[in-house]
């Protein structure tokens, strides 16, 4: 097995690459036993990575990375490298403690990875001493590119941001799952382009026209998973900034996918592999405590799609 251990891109370069297209957060791939299923995984990641994706970010949310033991994590994310690392930028998350987060970086980068999703440290409550340790540590455990990414205990304000940037150059990216638009307006104002911004509320495209002004260039895309010339389409009309056309497809598809999402707490991940079955490219199901789609829910889902596609 080839050991890849060098990035490709620097952390500035990364954020470059990233900031100007859209990014794919892929589901990971279960058997029947709810076991990692690497060769299904990276038949969904070749596939993935054949449309014009700037980045994508393996064992994530929408990956269930929550889910995942540190093993297991690695083990996706040195599978999602060797097979399309040399095709688009693969990022890996960290997460849990700070121990464990520092873990998940340091085999993310011998693993070939090129940069980190730093999700909120887990359970605990913390002020921002705290989250400025917390993210100083693992950027100091890595020469990868670090995002941040600002949701439940880990609330950043502009000034800890702005602290965080400058101790660490390998700070590249603010990743915003609130929704608070004051809060996404001070850190814009305060970082500029020291960073580059991206949306990350669930099925980020609802929000991803207004958030754009707010110097969020791009989102995190869990549709793109199984609609993705249209996510990229949508994409494009948001970067054209073409109200009509993001209307339209809000309406005709976004909203009532919305409609379906909503009837179960934990859907957000469930139909992202609901979709995946509709389409005939299953992923498997969804670990506990998150509930597969009931059957219902995945007919209406797959006479949704049938609409876009």
């Amino acid at each position: 097995m080839e050991d890849h251990t060098v990035a490709k891109y620097s952390p500035q370069e990364l954020a470059d690459t990233l900031k100007n297209g859209l990014l794919s957060f892929p589901v990971t791939s279960f058997d029947a036993q709810l076991q990692f299923d690497e060769e299904n995984y990276r038949k969904h990641l070749a596939w993935q990575a054949s449309y014009p994706v700037a980045g994508l970010f393996a064992a994530g949310g929408t990956g269930e990375g929550f889910s995942l033991t540190p093993a297991e994590s690695a083990r996706v994310v040195r599978a999602a490298v060797e097979e399309v690392g040399n095709t688009v930028p693969v990022l890996a998350s960290a997460g849990g403690s700070t121990a464990q987060a520092i873990e998940n970086a340091k085999a993310a980068e011998a693993a070939g990875a090129e940069g980190i999703l730093l999700l909120p440290p887990y359970l605990t409550e913390a002020d921002q001493g705290g989250l400025i340790e917390h993210v100083s540590a693992i950027c100091k455990a890595t020469s990868l590119g670090v995002i941040i990414y600002n949701r439940a205990n880990a609330i950043y304000k502009d000034t800890t941001v702005a602290t965080l940037a400058d101790r660490h150059e390998n700070l590249i990216g603010f990743k915003d799952g609130v929704g608070d638009l004051e809060h996404d307006a001070r850190v814009y104002a305060k970082l500029g382009d020291r960073l580059f911004y991206l949306g990350g509320l669930p099925t980020a495209e609802t929000f991803a026209l207004p958030l754009l002004q707010l110097g969020m260039s791009t989102y995190s895309s869990a549709m793109y998973n199984f609609v993705p010339q249209f996510a990229l389409d949508f994409y494009q009309d948001v970067r054209n900034q073409d109200r009509v056309a993001v209307n339209k497809k809000l309406n005709d598809f976004v909203i009532p996918y919305l409609d379906i999402r909503d009837r179960v707490k934990g859907y957000s991940v469930s139909i992202v592999k609901g979709g995946l079955d509709a389409i005939g490219r299953s992923a498997g199901g969804v670990r506990p405590p998150l509930q597969n789609l009931a059957p219902q829910d995945l007919a209406d889902l797959k006479a949704l799609i049938a609409t876009v596609s």
